[in-house]
């Protein structure tokens, strides 16, 4: 695809439209962290970055681009993980970070709507505070709503909740021609026509410019307990998983991690994690509405683990013990970032009851390609995330021993019956394993939707299927 060169006079036209100098990056006075997202393995500059305010200045910069077939890429908070807000063709950037304002808290339809620049730990306090709750729980807080949206972004918490999918009830979208659309509304049910919403959430901006989202609430929960359960071996932890979905007691969160990632984190934050002596740990949070229905839903749960050979459940019953574990929790992926030279994800999802198999391979396969592989997750919804570390290998080995590594992963993740990616999206690093994962009618399908919404292809191309 060919498009036309950004120069000085498209520079004139996007100041003219915005009419504030300091929310237009031209050149020299574009941030470097503009070229890339949060693990910077895919790079490219902007010509210009665009801080917009709203959607109608969207829509006449979009339009704009439409008509001189200028590139676009949309951008929020740029923690992305696979080059989904990096800008291939150069073009336009659209910053939504300044579009962070909560519009509207409707008690009676149990929804909020905001703008996309508004920062999911915004969100979960502001309706906290008013005894709601968001259930989207990604690891990373200081993602915007919009970005969220456009991965259809997951988190801890789907295991019980959903994802973010189950949570968007519309869409107001700026088109790649410009025009101003809305998708969905306050509605809970809708059978009118394709559900243009449900195409948007997970598209990874390549469709449409989101620029406010109504989102389903629900009532907060009045407590919390969380149980951290060591186990001797890593098989034993992650083999107790499916049986505790089997146990029809669901838990807000199961996730499973190992010693060393644990260790990591302890280093990282300076702090020590409440146990850090076994090999694997399962942490499972339960919520509802007083301890004695949180305590008759955990006990179940923590006797089942003893008979498959836990060591201990310890109950985070304090405040403050409860925040000592999620936030170790939390800090996984900075810490192990922090323990290695570079490093590189692999985020894909199987089916619950196979990921003890996954996990078991993820464990055995450093030794097979001979590189450092770290692993923790969601075992509750099969969304397990591979961190492959280069350390001291040079450039040319670490990409030869990592691409490796992926393939080997992925194609054990089709194997039992899995997908590329759980929450993180394609973006524009991941496409090859996308594209191996799919059948044609499958990308066939994607490109005519790409077409019929973008027929130029100016709205972040190069990314999710495309060439």
């Amino acid at each position: 695809m060919s498009y036309k060169k950004f120069d000085e006079a498209d520079l004139a036209v996007i100041k003219d439209i915005i009419n504030d100098p300091e929310r237009v990056l031209y050149k020299d006075q574009i941030n470097e962290e503009y070229s890339h997202d949060e693990l910077s393995g895919t790079s490219s500059y902007p010509d210009v970055v665009v801080k917009a305010v709203s959607a109608e200045e969207i829509s006449q910069i979009m339009k704009y681009a439409y008509n001189n077939n200028i590139p676009v890429t949309p951008r929020g908070a740029g923690t992305g993980l696979v080059g989904s807000s990096v800008a291939m063709e150069h073009g336009i950037m659209i910053d939504s970070s300044l579009m962070n304002h909560i519009l509207e808290l409707d008690e009676e339809n149990l929804t909020v709507t905001v703008e996309p620049g508004v920062l999911l730990m915004e969100l979960a306090s502001y309706v906290e505070d008013h005894d709601f709750f968001y259930p989207p729980d990604p690891g990373e807080k200081s993602a915007t709503i919009g970005g969220n949206i456009s991965t259809n972004a997951g988190g801890m918490r789907a295991v019980k909740y959903g994802v973010t999918r189950d949570y968007v009830r519309g869409l107001e979208v700026v088109l790649p021609n410009g025009k101003i659309v809305e998708f969905g509304g306050k509605v809970v049910k809708n059978s009118s026509g394709y559900s243009l919403k449900d195409l948007m959430i997970g598209s990874e901006g390549t469709l449409g410019f989101i620029t406010k989202a109504i989102l389903k609430l629900l009532p907060l929960p009045k407590k919390a307990i969380s149980l951290l359960i060591p186990f001797p071996t890593l098989k034993q932890a992650i083999d107790t998983v499916p049986l505790i979905i089997q146990s029809k007691v669901i838990p807000t969160a199961i996730e499973f991690m190992q010693r060393e990632v644990i260790i990591d984190a302890e280093e990282y934050l300076g702090k020590k994690f409440p146990d850090s002596q076994s090999d694997a740990y399962l942490l499972l949070k339960f919520d509802g509405n007083s301890t004695e229905e949180i305590e008759a839903a955990y006990d179940k749960v923590a006797k089942l683990c003893l008979e498959q050979g836990a060591i201990d459940v310890l109950i985070s019953d304090t405040e403050e013990r409860e925040e000592s574990i999620w936030k170790a929790r939390g800090a996984f992926l900075e810490a192990i970032k922090g323990s290695t030279t570079y490093m590189d994800e692999v985020d894909m999802v199987v089916p619950r009851n196979r990921v003890n198999e996954m996990v078991e391979y993820l464990h055995n396969l450093h030794t097979e390609v001979d590189i450092r592989i770290k692993t923790f997750g969601h075992a509750g919804d099969g969304n397990l995330h591979s961190y492959i570390l280069r350390d001291d290998l040079s450039q040319e080995e670490f990409e030869r021993r990592m691409e490796l590594a992926m393939e080997k992963i992925y194609q054990k993740a089709k194997e039992l019956g899995g997908q590329v990616s759980g929450e993180h999206g394609i973006g524009f690093a991941k496409k090859p394993y996308l594209k191996e994962s799919l059948d044609e009618d499958n990308l066939a399908l994607m490109a005519g939707i790409k077409k019929a919404f973008d027929p130029k292809n100016i709205l972040n191309p190069h990314k999710v299927f495309q060439p």
